[in-house]
């Protein structure tokens, strides 16, 4: 698995994951929900968003599943946060041929020893 590490942009977020909590952003004028890596509302330009718990309940909007070398295989996906926004994110505990759209997920945080823990969404 690669690592991810954090930077300035991503230190807060970085720190929710750390303690098992999945964060988004909002806005503090307009109100929207939005996705972890968005700079900047999408709705009024406000680029001093805050960050708030995201509830951690998901649905599936679209997948791949990745052969790997050697046999086994990963999920990479879309999910639809109960909040709004989408993520990219591993998809854990759910056989390919059981993949389908809408089905219901849960976040989990994912650890490598030399990056900081990534959310990753099971059935």
């Amino acid at each position: 698995m690669i690592s991810v590490a954090r930077n300035e942009a991503s230190a807060e977020f970085f720190d929710g994951t750390a303690r098992g909590e999945l964060l988004v952003r909002r806005c503090p004028r307009c109100s929207p929900v939005i996705a972890p890596n968005v700079p900047q509302c999408p709705a009024c330009g406000c680029t001093e968003l805050t960050w708030e718990p995201a509830s951690g309940r998901a649905t599936l909007v679209t997948w791949t599943v990745v052969p790997l070398p050697g046999g086994g295989h990963v999920v990479a996906g879309i999910v639809e946060l109960a909040e709004g926004p989408w993520l990219h994110a591993r998809i854990l505990g759910v056989a390919p041929e059981d993949l389908a759209e809408s089905i219901a997920l849960e976040v989990g945080f994912e650890r490598h020893d030399d990056g900081e823990a990534v959310p990753v969404f099971h059935a």
